[in-house]
């Protein structure tokens, strides 16, 4: 026994470079792990009901960041080279403008939301989240630049940090007393730290000052991001947005408990995959010798096989699990679940799928499939939503996916 731990302690101890793969999955287990802790746990506690109060306030960021995305970030990591000191002083003179736009229009939209909603006396709680997108938007965009070049570590501990922070203010709030607020409060600690530390831990600091011209030329690249997120928003955000407005918070509440629960064991491999595989593929495409199509092939498929897999283990564990992690009054959840576990397996495909096309400098393709999503969705929706309700609204969403998810791959596919 004394020989092995001195063999043990003999072998040499290397940390993953600041670039490996390594890191983003560290940070995606333990960031992700932290959100189903702090989701499942106010779940619990609140209900479907305050859940969904909850949802709407954050549904109304989503929107309004959706609707005004600048698609800059994007652009810095993709560009051919590093940007300048100038040009991230107008990086972030244009988000911060930007992040305090959105919280203004908020505060002034939360009257008219608390009506349209039917959440009577939630006017304080939709006023508290206009300060979010304030608070992402004064960010350091050095953020972008340690994501440009791969110091996968660096981002690791700080979302790490930023989302462990989050859980526990949350979860404590909750225990607390606070109600749906416990969700929000949660949040804005969370961004008001991480853009602390990003002007603490991360360079190069930009000069801050408004600055407005040096960065026209990433507007080609931009535009298209813009472009994807606003038709995303309809995408992402439509379906919430009838389920709360036609059936309540209760029913959206539930919807987004069998949503998020499907996306934190699905989809959110591929997006995790996904924050390391843009820059990976764009520094690939630079070497203009196909190693970036020959790799998307390879993960495509396996990716493709351990979804399948996965699916199928969630559909006959459906019932059990939300009786375990939420308890019995979340089982009417459970076919939207099981509805949820296909959309989010074609979503984690699709995560892969936009990094590849961003990667190479083709964003318009994933645009053109998310306006083809649109299109399905709107002859699908009306008919499935009057039929079959909440559950019809979910099968439109897996049609739709699966029409952009087929675009795309045709597109990637042909690219060499």
């Amino acid at each position: 026994m004394i020989k092995t731990l001195k063999f043990a302690a003999a072998l040499p101890r290397r940390r993953p470079a600041a670039s490996s793969a390594v890191w983003v999955l560290a940070q995606q287990a333990l960031v992700r792990g932290m959100v189903a802790v702090k989701f499942l746990v106010v779940g619990r506690l609140l209900g479907p009901e305050a859940l969904g109060v909850a949802g709407v306030a954050l549904l109304a960021v989503a929107i309004a960041e959706a609707l005004s995305d600048t698609g800059l970030p994007q652009a810095l990591i993709q560009g051919q080279r590093a940007p300048a000191p100038a040009e991230l002083g107008a990086v972030w003179s244009a988000l911060a403008c930007r992040g305090a736009l959105v919280a203004l229009l908020l505060l002034g939209l939360a009257p008219l939301l608390e009506a349209q909603f039917h959440l009577a006396g939630a006017l304080p709680l939709l006023q508290l989240a206009a300060a979010l997108p304030l608070l992402r938007g004064v960010a350091s965009p050095a953020y972008y630049v340690v994501t440009r070049e791969r110091n996968f570590r660096r981002v690791a501990v700080l979302e790490s940090v930023v989302a462990v922070a989050d859980c526990a203010i949350s979860v404590g709030c909750a225990l607390g007393g606070a109600g749906a607020y416990s969700v929000v409060i949660g949040l804005l600690v969370a961004e008001t730290l991480k853009s602390a530390l990003t002007w603490a831990t991360m360079r190069p600091r930009p000069p801050l000052q408004l600055r407005w011209t040096g960065i026209g030329h990433f507007l080609g690249f931009s535009r298209w991001i813009w472009a994807a997120s606003v038709v995303n928003l309809l995408l992402n955000q439509f379906d919430k947005v009838m389920v709360g407005k036609l059936l309540g918070p209760a029913q959206l509440g539930a919807y987004q408990m069998s949503s998020k629960l499907a996306q934190m064991l699905l989809a959110d491999a591929g997006i995790a995959m996904s924050q390391y595989l843009f820059p990976t593929f764009a520094a690939r495409h630079r070497q203009q010798d196909g190693a970036a199509a020959r790799l998307l092939r390879r993960l495509l498929g396996l990716g493709a096989l351990a979804l399948v897999l996965a699916v199928a283990a969630l559909n006959l564990a459906a019932a059990p699990l939300f009786l375990l992690l939420l308890g019995p009054g979340w089982l009417e959840a459970v076919p939207l679940f099981r509805v949820f576990t296909l959309n989010m397996a074609i979503g984690a495909l699709i995560a892969l799928l936009v990094a590849y096309l961003r990667a190479i400098g083709e964003p318009r393709v994933a645009t053109h499939a998310s306006v083809l999503q649109v299109g399905v969705l709107l002859v699908c929706v009306p008919p499935a939503t009057h039929w079959w309700g909440a559950t019809g609204i979910a099968w439109s969403m897996t049609v739709g996916l699966a029409s952009a998810m087929a675009w795309m791959l045709a597109n990637a596919l042909r690219s060499k």
